[in-house]
């Protein structure tokens, strides 16, 4: 029996010193100390020895279960420093590696061609002016020669607050306050950018909100070839110095005359999907401002004249960059930011 003993306590020891986690050593301690552990059932099976051998063998038992429990407490011990040293090692900071940099923002494209434009009218003197997102009918409809009952209301499906109150359809309010507040000073040089609302269905080339420029010029002299000049200097400057202009009579109530801008294609007339084969793409709506805006405004239409365009910032982000659906300036998607967005924030 001594001699079983010592090939368990072996054993045993030998199993401990090869465990290679703290579950294993568990599964040890269990296999051979547990309450049907091996060593453990030698101690019980002692009462079976002759008498005279029973305190000799009981004492070697009981070493070896003392070295197995030795075992495997200085293995436990040896296996937690093993795993806080790995956990230290995968914390560690080498503070000789270059920092994480921190990524940074871009400004949204239809902010970087906002600002082109409003660079590009700045340097002519012009200057800004923000008017209300939400509106009253009397300054988006009333005062620009659209009153009640107007065919012109229908096309652009308002969205109503209350039956004064609504989200505007155009930046062109802004023009009877700044006349307004500005009258009878001269000239009068400014452009509002914003935010516009109208209930247009969401497909590739509408949504329910987008984003133009209002032009206006008033002064004495101000003439059809003013707001001629300034277009065609506008598009070359943005567009390229080979793009051309073309005006096609339109209507609008707030000007009058009317007319709708077309710039040249990049195809050069040869037909692209861009501009549906007809060489030209329409940019925007401008005009001579109507007397009757002028009037609204404070201004005597018998002595000063005034011209006003809309340029959709959408519509000039998607022709600069070739983009043919609208939905993607709104869908943050990276992706798609970064590749058309300027750096900084």
């Amino acid at each position: 029996m001594r001699t079983d003993i010592d090939r368990l306590r072996e054993e045993a020891l030998a199993a401990v010193a090869c465990a290679g986690d703290i579950e294993a050593l568990d599964q040890f301690q269990v296999l051979y100390l547990g309450r049907k552990g091996r060593v453990t059932t030698i101690l019980r099976g002692l009462a079976g020895v002759p008498a005279a051998e029973r305190p000799a063998l009981g004492a070697i038992a009981n070493q070896a279960r003392a070295e197995i429990e030795a075992a495997l407490a200085r293995r436990r011990q040896e296996l937690a420093a093993e795993v806080e040293r790995r956990r230290q090692a995968a914390e560690a900071i080498d503070v000789t590696l270059p920092g994480v940099p921190w990524r940074v923002g871009r400004r949204h494209v239809l902010n970087v061609v906002r600002k082109e434009i409003e660079e590009f009218f700045l340097h002519l003197g012009f200057s800004i002016a923000e008017g209300p997102e939400v509106e009253l009918d009397h300054y988006n409809f009333e005062l620009l020669n659209i009153p009640r009952g107007h065919p012109a209301r229908e096309s652009q499906d308002t969205f109503y607050l209350t039956d004064e109150l609504l989200l505007r359809t155009h930046t062109s309010p802004t023009q009877v306050r700044v006349m307004q507040a500005m009258a009878p000073k001269l000239p009068v040089r400014v452009i509002s950018p914003g935010r516009v609302y109208r209930r247009d269905s969401v497909d590739a080339s509408h949504l329910p909100f987008f984003h133009q420029v209002e032009v206006l010029a008033v002064d004495r002299g101000v003439t059809f070839a003013d707001l001629k000049g300034t277009l065609e200097h506008f598009a070359r400057s943005f567009f390229g110095q080979g793009t051309r202009v073309r005006l096609r009579p339109s209507y609008f109530p707030f000007t009058e005359p009317s007319g709708e801008v077309d710039v040249s294609c990049m195809c050069e007339g040869r037909g692209c999907s861009a501009c549906g084969g007809k060489g030209w793409i329409e940019l925007l709506g401008a005009g001579m401002v109507h007397p009757r805006v002028l009037e609204a405004g404070g201004y005597d239409p018998e002595e000063v004249a005034g011209y006003a365009l809309g340029l959709g910032v959408e519509r000039a982000a998607m022709l600069v960059h070739g983009i043919d659906d609208i939905r993607l300036f709104g869908q943050n998607d990276i992706r798609f930011l970064e590749q058309l967005g300027e750096e900084g924030c």
